[in-house]
């Protein structure tokens, strides 16, 4: 296949590519373009170019579209957010909090609470160790 026939493949990949945003379609085009390469250095034969188109879309798989991901997108580092963010920081307790019921004081709203184990007097400072649901899991600090 003529180089200028693989160049159009890559460049209609990389086109395709700007509306999926996933790096895929552009590792692919990058094999197209080292097959066209190939190509346009006295590579007849289609099989061999064909080869090397996905030899070379393989490895960009593999490696450079990891390091690319990483790069424009960032590590996958969530941040918790909403009451999830709320595990480990303090609250005050308004009632008897023991293993079924309970009141809780926690950034300005009240909130169900129940400890794992044990009961806690009111006025006391617990930590919030779970979620759940609507209820904040507690503990009295040590």
């Amino acid at each position: 296949m003529d180089w200028w026939i693989w160049l159009i493949v890559a460049i209609v990949l990389v086109v395709v590519e700007m509306l999926t945003l996933d790096l895929v379609l552009l590792m692919i085009a990058g094999g197209a373009l080292a097959a066209a390469l190939a190509s346009g250095l006295g590579v007849d034969n289609l099989l061999v170019q064909g080869l090397i188109w996905a030899v070379v879309s393989l490895l960009l798989l593999g490696t450079a579209r990891r390091w690319m991901l990483e790069r424009f997108r960032g590590r996958d580092t969530l941040s918790e957010t909403n009451v999830h963010s709320y595990v480990g920081k303090a609250a005050q307790t308004l009632t008897d909090v023991t293993m079924t019921s309970g009141r809780v004081k926690f950034h300005g709203e009240v909130w169900s609470a129940r400890t794992a184990t044990g009961q806690v007097p009111p006025h006391t400072t617990v930590t919030v160790v779970a979620i759940d649901g609507a209820t904040a899991i507690v503990e009295p600090l040590a």
